[in-house]
């Protein structure tokens, strides 16, 4: 029995990073800058992963170019605002606003010092970048800017202009003028480009020529006809790897000399063609277009809308006007010519996935259906897209695929035409084409045994049987494909959504809106029994790979599994909150996959009903699934035009736990020893990497404890990272709320505000919510603490008052009588003698006194002494003292 799976991880992702308008690329093409509605995309160009996210502010970016270290980005926006980015850190360094109108044009000159930015306000501003203030300031334009470009020679200080006024100007950056006016476009101008010997300017334009210019003379040189409305033009130099194909020499780079220019274009045709000024000739041009040209004929869908030379011998990039990046390199012929291939294109936004499956024995590729008319057949090692599969009129709805018993990788689509069409995914063309449809094509499904037929269904309510046989080699010529039966599925003119074929080939299941799934018996397509329960219609189906039995998702979020036997339902899955659109059997049927419109894919238990792990990797309503025949690896896609790969990680995650919890008995006896050892500093570290709080206070409690306690707890604490520091005041937070820990919290408190300073507290992550929870509960404490005190004082105040404690003497001196120095008879007859007797008996009461003082009481003690001074005047005699 297979081990059942615990937990999926997310790998991979396919996700929308362009949304169309400005792109700038790196001088080294690994990286590209590109607008993705109001934020800026930082794409690596290898496998179209996004390195960075740079934050809009709100408004749709108009304009962006890239230093030439490529270590800063400048972009605009339709706030006006200019943005200068430092891509190491991906913050923005300062920002200001100039222009009167949204910035559509920008050029870092090759210092990276200058910016040159085109408005729609018809002005030409030119920037200091460090400073952010504005140095020249060009006006004559009479429509919105287009492009602009520095002169590529830095001695040469000029600035190029193109507008939608048809006319190019020349701006001296010396004299602050304009020091020529090119005119001769009769329609916007899109492109501008100089010559590798610097005194050559191109100007492409939507009047369908490039105008190649003299600038030592401002004249025009040769308009060469292209015959299709242009968006850029590339001039090639002879350094590039280009330049071999075309025999450009490095003797062009003489500026006394008027060689021929060599350069690019690409437009509306979306074709790439190569050209030579001298004489308008014509190298290259590509045979076909690699864009994928709508049905629509909407004309702002088609062909290139950029191209950019790559350096040394990558070859050349091509943007599409529906976001697709096109990597083309060079390619040698057996006759010594070249062309250009087309090795990896990188698609920047999808429509909503509607379908997808993996592709091939060894499931390295997926196909993919969007809501366009195309099949995009995607690698997964690099998350390009291989090939696009074109032929249908209309969006293609659904897709299956399969390997025959052949070897043949097949790929079946249904679209909106109302055909079917049958692919070879090795050949990459259509090979078999199925009409009879008369609505739109929703559901496709291979057979699982012979695989020598498919099944579609159709919003017409029928299901058709196709076969396979007869089909051709020769990828030049198109099977028709016959139906080899056909039956009218559903009833109440309701969609059939899903098609399941059993492992058996012997029952073909039907899933339609109409609330009910249908069993037919093949190759007659006869009815065998409908199954009834759900409340909305049934989105997808599935044979059990080794039960009887039938999987059905539905609009009602629920999940069930029928009996092929008599058609009751066995088991129900609640747990969705909206509709269940996909679902799978996974680990021999002992496990089910789910997917749904709450953008939730939920891993179930069958034995058990239980959903044992839910992922929310999505943003939007999850339409198509597919699990991998042998890794049995997931991909799902659905309207938030991303692709997610998942891969089994149970194993994984066995390993990880063991390992960590290995460590973690390693960590637990390394904290006992610290602790024998009086290592306090070490023990509190690996308390803290232990994640137990309740070791850590009784080390900080033992520690206060000690002598010289403070110099530890400083020791300890400045060992803590602002991580460690955050998570001991979240610990702190919890022991002050209770009165047996609030004094130990209170110490490693006071002790953390005297070592940091509050500018690095204020630092800390959440800090604010910490005090928060800190400062009633100190108040409290320090409340109660004073009432205590106070109370201290009563209790004094009556222990005095009942003479329990004295309280103590105040002595003022006593002014002693003046004697006479010269009478000393006199003197000596006043001495008193006390009697020895009496001597002891005052000594007896004195230490009777002292022993019994707390006992007596004020009177007992004033009586006694009344008694002593009565028995001591009585007995004490004067003796006088003879002379």
């Amino acid at each position: 029995m297979a081990s059942l799976k615990k937990s999926y991880r997310c790998t991979k992702s396919l996700q929308r990073f362009y949304t169309g308008g400005p792109v700038a690329v790196s001088s080294d093409g690994t990286f590209i800058a590109c607008a993705c509605d109001d934020k800026i995309n930082i794409v690596d160009s290898s496998n179209a992963s996004v390195r960075a996210t740079l934050e809009g502010d709100t408004e749709q970016v108009t304009a962006l170019t890239l230093s030439l270290d490529g270590k800063l980005l400048f972009s605009a926006s339709h706030s006006r605002l200019i943005r200068v980015w430092d891509l190491s850190s991906s913050k923005c360094l300062r920002s200001w606003k100039g222009h009167e109108g949204p910035v559509m044009s920008m050029a870092c000159d090759a210092s990276g010092g200058c910016l040159a930015t085109g408005g729609a306000d018809r002005k030409v501003l030119v920037w200091d970048v460090d400073g952010g203030f504005c140095t020249h300031y060009f006006k004559g334009h009479k429509g919105v800017v287009t492009c602009v470009m520095f002169h590529p020679d830095p001695n040469q200080l000029l600035v190029f202009s193109g507008s939608d006024d048809a006319a190019v100007r020349v701006l001296d950056l010396v004299s602050k003028k304009c020091v020529a006016v090119l005119e001769k476009h009769f329609s916007a101008v899109t492109s501008l480009a100089v010559s590798e010997n610097g005194w050559t300017l191109l100007s492409a334009g939507r009047d369908k020529v490039v105008n190649v210019w003299d600038l030592r003379k401002y004249s025009l040189k040769v308009t060469v006809p292209t015959h299709e409305v242009l968006e850029t033009v590339r001039a090639i130099h002879s350094d590039m790897a280009l330049a071999n194909f075309l025999g450009a020499h490095s003797s062009s780079k003489k500026r006394s000399a008027s060689p021929p220019v060599f350069f690019l274009t690409v437009g509306e045709r979306g074709i790439v063609r190569i050209w030579n000024s001298e004489g308008a000739v014509c190298l290259y041009e590509q045979q076909s277009s690699d864009a994928t040209l709508n049905s629509d004929k909407d004309d702002s869908r088609r062909g290139f809308m950029s191209a950019v030379i790559l350096p040394s011998d990558q070859g050349l990039l091509c943007v599409t006007a529906d976001q697709q990046f096109l990597f083309y390199s060079m390619l040698h012929s057996a006759e010594g010519t070249f062309k250009l291939g087309l090795h990896r294109r990188l698609i920047g936004y999808n429509e909503d996935i509607v379908d997808l499956k993996f592709l091939g024995e060894e499931e390295k590729f997926v196909a993919v259906a969007t809501n366009v008319e195309q099949v995009q057949v995607y690698d997964l090692a690099s998350m390009s897209c291989s090939y696009v599969l074109a032929g249908h009129t209309d969006i293609v709805l659904c897709l299956d695929t399969c390997v025959t018993s052949a070897g043949r990788t097949l790929i079946a689509t249904g679209s909106k035409d109302n055909n079917v069409r049958l692919w070879d995914a090795e050949k990459k063309c259509c090979i078999g084409v199925g009409i009879g449809h008369m609505k739109a094509v929703g559901a496709v499904v291979f057979s699982k045994k012979g695989r020598n037929f498919f099944v579609s269904g159709s919003r017409d309510r029928t299901i058709k049987v196709w076969s396979l046989d007869g089909l051709s080699e020769d990828i030049d010529h198109v099977t028709q494909l016959k139906a080899k039966a056909t039956v009218a599925a559903h009833a109440d003119d309701k969609d059939i959504n899903s098609l399941a074929i059993s492992p058996n080939d012997g029952l073909v299941c039907s899933g339609s809106q109409d609330h009910t799934a249908c069993i037919w018996r093949l190759p007659e397509l006869v009815l065998v029994m409908v199954l009834k329960g759900h409340k909305r219609g049934i989105w997808s189906v599935e044979f059990s790979p080794v039960d009887k039995c039938v999987l059905t998702s539905s609009g009602d979020k629920t999940i069930k599994i029928w009996s092929i036997a008599d058609g009751s339902c066995l088991k129900t899955f609640e747990g969705h909150t909206a509709s269940v659109l996909r679902a799978s059997f996974i680990t021999r049927g002992t496990q089910l996959v789910s997917c749904g419109a709450d953008g939730l894919v939920k891993l179930w238990t069958v034995k058990s009903n239980e959903c044992i792990a839910t992922y929310d990797q999505h943003e939007d309503k999850i339409w198509a699934l597919a699990v991998g025949k042998k890794t049995e690896m997931l991909a799902t896609g659905g309207s938030d035009a991303m692709v997610n790969l998942w891969h089994d990680c149970t194993a994984a995650e066995k390993e990880e736990a063991f390992l960590k919890e290995e460590e973690a008995i390693l960590k637990c006896q390394e904290l006992e020893n610290a602790v024998s050892d009086v290592d306090y500093v070490k023990a509190i570290q690996l308390a803290f990497e232990l994640h137990r709080p309740h070791k850590l206070f009784d080390l900080f409690a033992e520690l206060y404890r000690k002598r010289y306690s403070k110099d530890r707890v400083v020791k300890a604490l400045s060992s803590l990272g602002k991580e460690e520091l955050h998570q001991l005041l979240e610990y702190i937070r919890e022991w002050n709320t209770k009165p047996k820990l609030c004094h130990v919290a209170q110490s490693v408190l006071f002790q953390i505000f005297n070592m940091f300073p509050p500018t690095e507290i204020v630092e800390i992550k959440g800090i604010s919510d910490i005090l928060e929870g800190l400062i009633p509960y100190s108040q409290r404490h320090f409340s109660r603490m004073d009432r205590l005190v106070r109370s201290t004082y009563l209790l004094d105040y009556a222990l005095t008052g009942m003479s329990v404690i004295d309280p103590e003497p105040v002595l003022h001196p006593k002014e002693e009588p003046v004697l006479p120095t010269n009478n000393l008879e006199t003197t000596n007859a006043q001495l008193e003698v006390i009697p020895m007797e009496e001597q002891e008996s005052g000594d007896s009461i004195n230490k009777k006194e002292k022993s019994s003082k707390k006992r007596k009481s004020n009177k007992s003690k004033g009586g006694a002494d009344k008694k002593l001074k009565e028995s001591m005047d009585k007995d004490v005699t004067v003796v006088p003292v003879q002379a």
